[in-house]
């Protein structure tokens, strides 16, 4: 089989004759120049170049490892082509194999890994994109033939798509389904983009499975947008998008069940070695991590759907501050919390945040908090920690927590809530969330924190499932995750 290359337009036949390499596509699938994505050089793919894995009805069983760099203007690009009816290409971990030779670490962990290539060429991946690809089934009991020739076991806390030593990535319109962990990052990555992306049935149902989430991240500038993140695999009790990153923002998802919505800890993978090295008084090490920069104090969560199903897992939805055990690493910052929609079907209580010191604090407004139990069942928070409270609309008979006179921290609301029995969706039964005409939280947000100016802006809505569009605008922000627009609006 050879190399196809793409046609270039004249501008870069001039730099192909300059000597330079053309980009390059190469395709896989029945009756393709390549037979199997194991064929594909990815040692040496270049800035530019599109590897196109076609649908067919039998999945790849093949595992592969980006170990090269493109650029900004020119990302390597590994892009599914869906079948006939829209079908993603589905790559399954189960019995799969990594070409011999392509030697990578950690094989065990993933199907396809960014990072940590071994090879004379390998350099940090960055300005890459994978779209268009359903990828499934890598966890524990499955196996795998490593690059050696040798059948392998997964770990539980394997995941079908694992960032590592990364710059630059972008994971878009992919099904993430039936992993131990659905996607995971370590410390070391950088700027990561999650978009348009379908998680389900991940998780691990052993007893160690509280610590095994759909998706797993720890990155410097995490950005999850428009994704649909839904119920774990039965009896799995993990998170359903657990985050330690610094610079992360969760925006326009629709998250649905999980032992929490999301929670937001401080850093585990470094957290450990900075510890150790402050009992060995290594200042300089100890400085040495993410969370020294600044946008680690500040996370902003805005425009999302979430959702408590009855009976699943912890009573709280949002866990923001630390869980390593050494409160001075904590995040100590804000939680910027607006413009959310969140529901909860508990039949006993609900804790809408859950803040791990005194010195964590979050900022919400113009969300919508709403029981389909009374609203007695309905808390805010839980211990510790401030939360302030503006143009909100809450359940009537909402309370600030829970925990009687154990509750450590601060609520203080500004008196512009909404307090009913409905916000006036337009189909609850349906899960439509939009607004119906007459809904008291139309016209009643008020403006967001002006630290999310101007990156953090909410300019878009979700579409279920896995889509956005634009928010409308006419100079009265709505509360909640949807603008009203009228009756006669899409939905």
């Amino acid at each position: 089989m050879r190399l196809r290359e793409s046609v270039c337009i004249p501008a870069i036949i001039l730099v192909c004759a300059a000597g330079l390499a053309c980009a390059k596509t190469y395709e896989v699938g029945d009756a393709k120049e390549y037979s199997s994505i194991g064929a594909v050089p990815w040692e040496s793919l270049a800035a530019g170049d599109t590897v196109l894995i076609h649908y067919r009805p039998e999945a790849y069983r093949e595992k592969f490892v980006i170990g090269v760099a493109g650029t900004k203007d020119a990302p390597i690009t590994v892009r599914g082509v869906p079948g006939p009816n829209g079908q993603l290409p589905v790559i399954d971990a189960r019995d799969a194999v990594t070409r011999p030779g392509l030697r990578y670490s950690n094989e065990y962990r993933s199907i396809i890994q960014l990072g940590g290539l071994f090879s004379e060429n390998a350099r940090t991946p960055s300005n890459i994109v994978i779209e268009n690809l359903e990828v499934r089934s890598c966890r524990a009991p499955y196996t795998f033939t490593d690059s050696a020739g040798k059948k392998q076991p997964y770990r539980e806390d394997s995941g079908p798509v694992r960032f590592m030593a990364c710059d630059g990535v972008v994971l878009r319109n992919c099904a993430i389904r039936d992993g131990g962990m659905g996607t995971i990052s370590s410390a070391n990555t950088r700027n990561i983009t999650i978009e348009n992306c379908y998680y389900v049935d991940n998780g691990m149902e052993s007893p160690e499975g509280a610590y095994v989430h759909q998706s797993y991240t720890e990155t410097l500038g995490m950005l999850y947008q428009y994704n649909h993140f839904s119920h774990l695999r039965k009896d799995c009790t993990g998170t359903n998008l657990k985050d330690r990153s610094a610079g992360n923002v969760i925006r326009y998802n629709w998250i649905e069940g999980g032992n929490k919505q999301i929670d937001l800890p401080d850093l585990y993978d470094t957290g450990t070695a900075r510890i150790e090295a402050a009992k060995r008084g290594d200042a300089s090490a100890v400085n040495d991590f993410i969370d020294f920069d600044y946008r680690y104090r500040a996370t902003f969560i805005y425009g999302n759907v979430l959702i408590e199903p009855e009976g699943d897992g912890n009573p709280e939805m949002i866990t923001y501050g630390g869980d390593m055990g050494e409160p001075r690493y904590y995040r100590k910052g804000t939680l910027y919390f607006y413009n959310n929609t969140v529901i909860s079907k508990r039949t006993d209580t609900t804790s809408i945040f859950k803040l791990k010191t005194n010195d964590e604090t979050c900022d919400a407004r113009n969300n919508i908090f709403y029981t389909t139990a009374p609203g007695k069942t309905l808390a805010i928070t839980m211990w510790n920690g401030s939360v302030y409270l503006s143009h909100n609309w809450i359940r009537s008979g909402w309370v600030a927590s829970h925990q009687g006179a154990d509750f450590a921290g601060e609520l203080n609301d500004d008196g512009t809530n909404i307090a009913g029995e409905s916000p006036g969706f337009a189909d609850e039964a349906g899960q439509d969330y939009h607004l119906a005409p007459g809904s008291a939280c139309i016209d009643a947000g008020r403006n967001i924190p002006p630290r999310a100016l101007p990156d953090n802006d909410v300019t878009s809505q979700y579409v279920k499932h896995q889509s956005g569009r634009p928010r409308p605008r006419d100079g009265k922000i709505d509360i909640g995750a949807y603008e009203y627009a009228g009756a006669a609006a899409p939905k």
